[in-house]
């Protein structure tokens, strides 16, 4: 009899061999197949689930328009319907997300909504059923008779109304709403008040391919107000200038720097987070060069950061600066753009323009440094801490007051000049009068 081993005898597999060939183009083919699949499918759940919430909003807001007030009767409404789903389906379901889904709905209701210009088109009819259609259409007409004798027999169903149409309670509408940003989304959407200002976060979020961290962080730094270009709306056939389209400030709290850096080191920090650099440009800028080269006569210079935009179809040139402006950086700046129109700029393109960001801007300053020159050279800020929205709120108030002149009921140098030289005369003709008696 043998004995048999204590040890088990491993099994080596053989590894398969590296594909060449038409067989390396079938296998990479396959696999690029399956990864997009499971990626559409993991879309496809969150889009139903989405497009689940607007309709169980839909449907509260339908059965408080039918029943009492809003206020007393809809809050026991949504905490007895929180309590029995939650019972019946498990967690998911407090009082505060039944609440959101009904906001959801009240919020994107109307057809006319950033989403639904998005929103992918349906899925077209496949073969098989385009095959069942003609089959129930030409070969079987007993079983679409027997069901409208069926929906003759009730005509008491009730029925509830639509935006889409009619559709009784408990069954699946036809016509799904089509929701292309996930649900997480358009809860973070939700707490931002301003109509237009969510309508820029919604567009700009399906435009750049925002996480929901990301459109968290645009919303918590006022990405809204800081972008004059969201809030202008241009005449027909007008373009707004490079201005409207730059943020003021600039916020680099990603870029994690001590209170000691040098250029240098603010330059590779902004290349290490080149992508959050450029989300928080905003999204029609792209990267070009860093330290980029340029000689002129003898003196050879370097520009830190070259960018272009897609929409002003022009070079961003960008000059870090640790200290203050100053006017000798308008001077160094107008040159880089001088040799940039040259031998940088391309025939379609327009010409470049300059973004110095530094640490502290003087607005005056800024103002007869930069004023009628013969390039566009902007001036802004950076903060490296995010602030909170009240104190971010009152410097982009602060800067716009500053740019659009002194708010009402407050006076200018100029006035204040003026009507103390008519008080100083005033007070001397008195005194000529008292003289005189």
């Amino acid at each position: 009899m043998r004995k048999s081993s204590k040890h088990p005898v491993k099994i080596k597999r053989r590894k398969p061999e590296a594909p060449h060939g038409p067989y390396s183009e079938l296998l990479s083919g396959v696999v690029r197949l399956i990864e997009q699949a499971r990626l559409d499918a993991v879309r496809s759940v969150n889009a139903v689930l989405t497009s689940t919430y607007w309709l169980v909003g839909q449907r509260i807001v339908e059965h408080e328009q039918s029943g009492s007030e809003r206020a007393p009767y809809g809050q026991a409404v949504l905490k007895r319907l929180a309590q029995d789903l939650t019972a019946e389906l498990g967690r998911g379901f407090s009082e505060r997300n039944i609440e959101q889904m009904r906001l959801f709905y009240l919020g994107w209701q109307n057809s006319q909504t950033v989403s639904a210009e998005f929103a992918p088109e349906p899925i077209s009819q496949t073969l098989s059923a385009k095959s069942k259609s003609s089959t129930a259409r030409f070969g079987d007409t007993a079983k679409p008779r027997a069901d409208a004798r069926s929906s003759q027999r009730s005509p008491d169903r009730k029925r509830v109304s639509s935006g889409k149409g009619t559709k009784s309670l408990g069954q699946r509408p036809g016509p799904w709403p089509l929701f292309p940003l996930p649900w997480s989304h358009y809860v973070r959407l939700l707490t931002v008040a301003d109509p237009k200002a969510r309508e820029y976060y919604e567009r700009e979020a399906l435009q750049g391919g925002w996480s929901v961290r990301q459109l968290d962080r645009q919303i918590a730094s006022l990405a809204y107000r800081r972008t004059r270009s969201a809030r202008s709306v241009p005449a027909k056939d007008e373009t707004l200038s490079a201005d409207a389209h730059v943020r003021d400030p600039f916020v680099l709290e990603f870029l994690n720097l001590k209170d000691e850096y040098s250029e240098t080191e603010l330059e590779e920090a902004l290349t290490r987070s080149l992508e959050q650099f450029l989300l928080e440009l905003g999204s029609d800028f792209a990267f070009v060069a860093r330290q980029k080269r340029l000689r002129v006569g003898t003196e050879w210079y370097r520009v830190d950061l070259v960018l272009f935009h897609r929409r002003l179809r022009c070079l961003i040139i960008v000059d870090l600066k640790l200290g203050k402006f100053t006017h000798a950086d308008a001077g160094q700046m107008n040159l880089y753009l001088n040799y940039a129109r040259e031998h940088w700029t391309h025939s379609h393109e327009n010409p470049p323009v300059g973004l110095i960001l530094c640490s502290e801007k003087d607005t005056a300053v800024a103002h007869y440094a930069l004023g009628n020159l013969a390039n566009q050279v902007l001036a802004r800020e950076y903060q490296l801490n995010l602030p909170g929205e009240a104190e971010l709120a009152a410097r982009i108030d602060t800067v716009r007051r500053l740019f659009l002149g002194p708010p009402a009921g407050l006076e200018s140098p100029q006035e204040s000049e003026g009507k103390a030289s008519v008080s100083q005369r005033g007070v001397a003709r008195r005194r000529q009068r008292q003289s005189r008696k």
